[in-house]
């Protein structure tokens, strides 16, 4: 594990050259209090693919918390510190360019994911294209996947023509690292496939790990209802345990941008309540008043963005905590059901 202080420009500088490459866990540090308070910190676990045996469901990861921790890592001091694993854009790989692949396709660009096919037959392959796959790789199985790296924010999905390519696709994939792998076939075809693969020397273990038949039951016939069933199942992991925070294209380029407008990023770094967004959720706030993202609007919202209206007009703060305290009456009166507590990070872009 690497683990590196950095000013503030060199962090965004040396975080964005590490989205960008081709493995390996991306963590960012924040002092929040005492005389080192806004020191940030990026620590990065290693960047090989890990081998068989360590593909596991992202709800698994034990680190996947994004967490304000009161024993930092990054000094002897009491001062606390807000740690959260930086996700990648998600990658969404599918093995096959059948019907179902269609409204997968869709459906997960409708999510953000970034969609790469896997399509042995030109004719389908050119259909994924259509459908708006970002990559499409018209390759035997095999040598396809040899060119799919994989990382904690790849979701591979399986849906190919037949069990035999199926086991081409699994056993590939399981050597490789990913938040999640799903494969479609009835019970008899499913089994044959994990038997070939025990048959092989892959743990049992490792196979029962596999989203097998893929997708939530909601007894859904059509390649459309399939295909809803299968994202609603990746959504289901991809909340339910394993959180990070992250940078947004969009928003990490406008950080970046050497544009002479002041700007201060807000992150949720801990919420009580059903407050709207969770921790980890970031926003950009120009000096204008213009803002990239959102925290998750109305009132609380409102009231970060003149907080940081407010540091940029001064200069008297470059960081500060503070607390946004949507409580029940207040939620009334802006028209939501319910309220909550957010504490909010706010650091000028200097």
């Amino acid at each position: 594990m690497k683990r590196e202080r950095l000013d503030q420009k060199e962090f965004y500088i040396r975080l964005s050259e590490a989205l960008g490459e081709s493995s390996g866990d991306i963590w960012a540090e924040t002092v929040l209090s005492g005389s080192h308070a806004g020191e940030k910190y990026l620590v990065r676990n290693g960047t090989g693919e890990d081998s068989c045996g360590e593909c596991a469901p992202a709800s698994e990861d034990p680190f996947g918390e994004t967490v304000k921790d009161a024993a930092p890592a990054v000094d002897e001091s009491s001062a606390p510190v807000f740690r959260e694993r930086i996700g990648r854009t998600p990658r969404l790989i599918i093995c096959g360019g059948g019907h179902v692949s269609m409204p997968v396709i869709r459906i997960g660009k409708m999510l953000g994911f970034t969609v790469t096919v896997l399509e042995d037959r030109p004719k389908f392959a050119d259909n994924a294209r259509a459908a708006g796959a970002d990559t499409v790789i018209c390759e035997p199985f095999e040598e396809a996947l040899e060119g799919v790296r994989g990382d904690s924010d790849s979701w591979f999905v399986i849906v190919t023509r037949g069990h035999r390519y199926d086991t081409i696709c699994l056993e590939s994939i399981l050597k490789k690292t990913c938040a999640y792998v799903g494969m479609m076939g009835s019970r008899r075809r499913v089994a044959i496939v994990k038997d070939q693969l025990a048959a092989k020397g892959i743990s049992r273990e490792l196979l029962d790990s596999v989203h097998t038949p893929i997708g939530l039951k909601i007894g859904a016939e059509t390649p459309e209802e399939i295909a809803v069933s299968i994202m609603a199942e990746i959504i289901q992991v991809k909340h339910s345990g394993s959180k990070c925070g992250g940078y947004p294209e969009a928003l990490l380029s406008a950080i970046l941008a050497d544009d002479g407008r002041q700007k201060v990023l807000a992150t949720i770094i801990s919420r009580k309540g059903s407050a709207p967004r969770g921790t980890g959720t970031k926003m950009l706030i120009f000096e204008d008043g213009a803002t990239v993202d959102t925290i998750g609007g109305g009132c609380v919202e409102s009231e970060i963005v003149q907080k940081a209206l407010l540091m940029m007009r001064t200069g008297e703060k470059e960081f500060q905590i503070c607390e946004a305290d949507l409580t029940m009456e207040a939620a009334e009166d802006e028209g939501m059901v319910c309220g909550g507590v957010v504490e909010v990070m706010l650091e000028r872009m200097v």
